[in-house]
């Protein structure tokens, strides 16, 4: 029943009672509902405020911190991702009950520390207990985030600790009591609360932050205009510029979808309207927007990653993944130039265009954030110190113009969504905390290099055939973090083994899961149909 809805004063005395009771107890749900959010919010502020004050001055010991971060994270993820996604409310045992098991998990996990990494084999069933909770409630988020596959390999990799004995040849190993479980996956570092974990709680989690707040100032407006004032004229220019500006998104997002989202329900329409096919321009778009995965300097979780298992810089790896990813947004290019070409499109005339001076002159400055990012990434500090003065530095020079100006209120709300953003690619680093241990525990990854260099004869050719036919069957149904930190795991080390850099190796093992996961991870239409912002000049030219 409708909150406006008015009871009639000819209705019976009965009738009107239990309408009233009725509308109360609505009115009662909303309020709580309200409380609810406030509380979610006030919770995902407060958890990057914490991240924020961490790079500057150091946070929890890494155990609390890895912990407390993942409870947090699912108490999020049951409060923003319901049990069914098209159903109405919560289920009251499906939703509200992972919520409590979470919540309970935050305190426990924070009040622990430090006895709970003394213990070692002498376990508390509540240790126990705490840690085959987080397991299971970390299956289900990533099941509600990721999807049903993810969610099936993790809980069978957990499940392959116990079942080793029945499984024949290298696949098998003796198999593993609950203790070694437990203190593996939930009191160390080397299971849930493993790199992935680490990563996602201090580098990615800024960067994330980082993108979320100079999109909110009006930057990813910057790149539309400004890619279309460069490229606009050119053959097939509305497609040209979909290219350029995700790839320049790319470089604050490292997130196809964030960047279908701001440049999808702009750059499809007038592509469109030059003459592209429906089928072509989505394509287009789709392409462009994922390409910002591999795109310097933010290339999403596992670059991160990737440079915590290597021990090598992240600016050193972005900057060897810069080539690959030019290399990728020109040939995108020069097959839209070439369609155009064929089907004799042409560009806009500079009148439908917004001034290249004038864009340069408006927003060009908020560019400088992520500059310092670089050229601090560069001299030396650490990426997450760089994210950190990039978001002052960010919030500092948005005060130039009052286009850009971030009032207190916006400022809160561009935090709340780099947090809830974060949430299904924290659920992915989580799962794979847990195959990662899985694998380490049973020494699969020392097999599975042995095997992989006995059946390719130590010849590079088949070797990498076998790795790739691995990463086309984990990109079925697996995010990249996940299928990149698992290759990485079981993989890495047979190419290692022949000779190959491990850079190369790890690089290798990257690109083959982003571009096997590709299909799987493009925009939805729903993303596409967004709106952008209402003052967009090109919008303002096409609207009519």
């Amino acid at each position: 029943m409708a909150s406006h809805e008015k009871i009639d004063l000819d209705t019976p005395e009965k009738e009107r009672s239990d309408l009233e009771k009725a509308l109360d107890k609505q009115t009662e749900w909303t309020s709580l509902f309200r409380v609810w959010r406030l509380f979610l919010s006030l919770v995902s502020i407060g958890l990057a405020v914490y991240i924020i004050y961490s790079a500057a001055f150091g946070g929890m010991p890494a155990w609390q911190h890895r912990a407390v971060f993942t409870s947090i994270a699912l108490l999020l993820c049951f409060s923003y991702v319901p049990f069914k996604k098209n159903g109405k409310g919560m289920h009251p045992l499906f939703d509200i009950v992972p919520l409590i098991l979470s919540g309970a998990l935050v305190v426990f996990t924070f009040l622990a520390y430090p006895e709970i990494t003394f213990r070692g084999s002498s376990m508390q069933w509540y240790d126990i207990t705490a840690g085959f909770v987080m397991m299971g409630l970390i299956v289900e988020g990533v099941r509600r985030t990721i999807g049903t596959a993810m969610a099936v390999i993790t809980l069978f990799f957990t499940v392959y600790v116990f079942i080793g004995p029945w499984f024949p040849g290298l696949a098998g190993h003796p198999g593993f009591g609950t203790d070694r479980l437990i203190n593996t996956m939930f009191i160390s570092t080397n299971g849930i609360f493993s790199d992935p974990i680490y990563i996602a709680s201090t580098v990615l989690i800024m960067f994330l932050l980082f993108a979320s707040i100079l999109l909110r100032t009006g930057a990813g407006q910057f790149f539309i205009d400004f890619a279309f004032s460069l490229t606009g004229r050119i053959r097939g220019g509305p497609a040209l510029a979909s290219v350029l500006s995700s790839g320049m998104m790319g470089t604050i997002t490292g997130n196809g979808v964030a960047n279908a989202t701001m440049t999808g329900p702009f750059t499809i329409p007038l592509m469109r309207k030059v003459g592209y096919s429906r089928n072509f321009a989505g394509g287009v778009e789709a392409v462009a927007s994922q390409g910002g995965q591999i795109m310097p300097p933010i290339m999403g979780a596992a670059a991160f990653i990737m440079a915590e298992y290597t021990g090598i810089p992240f600016i050193q790896i972005a900057a060897y993944a810069l080539v690959p990813a030019v290399l990728y947004f020109f040939m995108a290019s020069v097959m839209i130039y070439l369609q155009a070409r064929k089907q004799g499109l042409e560009g806009m005339s500079k009148e439908q265009l917004p001034n290249f001076w004038d864009v340069i002159l408006k927003r060009g400055y908020l560019i400088l954030p992520l500059v310092l990012i670089i050229g601090m990434m560069v001299q030396g500090y650490s990426p997450m110190r760089a994210g950190m003065w990039a978001i002052i530095s960010l919030l500092l020079i948005s005060l130039i113009r009052k286009e850009t100006r971030l009032s207190f209120l916006k400022m809160l709300g561009a935090i709340e969504t780099g947090i809830r953003n974060s949430i299904a690619t924290v659920m992915a680093c989580a799962g794979a905390g847990i195959i990662t241990g899985s694998v380490i525990m049973t020494g699969l990854g020392t097999r599975f290099s042995r095997m992989a260099v006995d059946l390719s004869g130590g010849e590079l050719l088949p070797m990498l055939l076998m790795i790739m036919v691995a990463s086309i069957i984990l990109g079925m149904g697996m995010p990249t973090v996940s299928a990149y930190v698992i290759l990485a795991t079981v993989a890495v080390g047979s190419l290692t083994q022949i000779g190959v850099p491990v850079l190369a190796a790890h690089l290798f093992v990257f690109y083959l899961e982003y571009f096997q996961a590709l299909p799987l991870r493009l925009p939805s239409p729903p993303i596409l149909r967004r709106g952008l912002q209402a003052d967009s000049p090109c919008r303002r030219r096409f609207s009519h």
